[in-house]
């Protein structure tokens, strides 16, 4: 849809008590976003962005109408729940779950490493490594690895987690098209979650939200003392656009 669109059905859903989700698109118009097209990891990375950050914006200016905080929060979320973000140690769970039914065992270094070269040439990702601001390990990622060695260092997947580690930043460094290598926290959050016992990835978004609405729930807050003035959006004429963008 459009901004004016987003808009309002983010209005009439608040409306109505019904919570808002993201569902992004792809540069497939016509197919619908079903047909296969080649696209950079980062500039569709930077679209999906993009969607849900516009998302999240127009769902904060629900909010600023005093809507109910459960609807402003529920709204945020539902921004998360995405491959890239709430989801992700999802998705690192599933991976190493994958690698344990594909060999049955444990693998040892050398078939570790021929995976992940077969993963990568088949145009699929190792989930788990890298991070749109980090360059360097995920503190929090080694604050998990810390707690494990000590609270688990036996458990099959973080054995997994830990080879994984140990082998995947030189494949993705030879690979060439990783600017950073190595592991974020989502390569071991899911393994511990499961770990202890929250064998239900469906799950894991809500538990990753449960810190970010603290955060959301204290802005409302603030802004609300304060008495911030309803977010509107700018309203611009499509002649001001077409003189922005160079348009004729």
């Amino acid at each position: 849809g459009n901004p004016v669109g987003l808009a309002r059905t983010c209005r009439a859903a608040v409306g109505r008590g019904v919570r808002i989700g993201a569902q992004v698109g792809y540069f497939d118009l016509a197919g619908f976003g079903r047909r296969r097209i080649d696209v950079a990891p980062a500039e569709l990375t930077a679209d999906v962005v993009y969607q849900i950050g516009a998302l999240q914006a127009l769902a904060h200016t629900a909010g600023s109408a005093l809507s109910d905080p459960y609807y402003s929060v529920a709204a945020g979320l539902c921004g998360l729940a995405g491959p890239l973000h709430g989801l992700a140690n999802q998705e690192c769970l599933r991976f190493h779950l994958g690698i344990m039914e594909r060999f049955g065992k444990l693998p040892t270094k050398d078939e570790l490493h021929d995976y992940a070269w077969e993963v990568l040439k088949s145009g699929r990702v190792i989930p788990g490594f890298g991070h749109a601001v980090l360059r360097d390990t995920d503190p929090r990622y080694t604050a998990l690895h810390d707690f494990a060695m000590k609270a688990c260092p036996d458990a099959e997947l973080f054995k997994l987690a830990d080879l994984m580690y140990e082998v995947v930043p030189g494949v993705l460094t030879e690979h060439g098209k990783a600017k950073n290598v190595n592991p974020n926290v989502d390569a071991l959050s899911g393994v511990l979650l499961y770990q202890y016992g929250v064998t239900q990835p469906r799950f894991y978004t809500a538990i990753f939200g449960v810190s970010r609405a603290l955060g959301m729930l204290a802005q409302l807050v603030i802004n609300r003392a304060m008495r911030t003035p309803i977010t509107r959006p700018k309203s611009v004429s499509t002649a001001w656009i077409k003189n922005q963008v160079g348009a004729k």
